[in-house]
């Protein structure tokens, strides 16, 4: 997931996660990341296979705002111990 300049946050896959920023950040990433760089990575998880990461990558996307960051909160506090 990153931090969009607008604050926004956008979630996605990819196999490549610092090429994939260096597309963001240059404007050649997604659609909705063109016009809301820089971007700035705020979470990430590792999975096994594309259809698992797909998956999980849905789930958060249907999460609302509050719980994207409470999510993100959870993790930097996981980081912490």
């Amino acid at each position: 997931m990153v931090r969009c300049a607008d604050g926004s946050l956008f979630t996605g896959v990819t196999f490549e996660l610092d090429d994939t920023l260096l597309k963001i950040n240059s404007g050649r990433g997604p659609q909705y990341t063109r016009t809301r760089c820089p971007a700035f990575l705020v979470y990430s998880e590792e999975f096994m296979n594309v259809s698992d990461a797909e998956r999980r990558a849905e789930s958060i996307r249907q999460l609302g705002r509050r719980d994207k960051e409470g999510l993100l909160s959870e993790s930097s506090l996981a980081v912490l111990e």
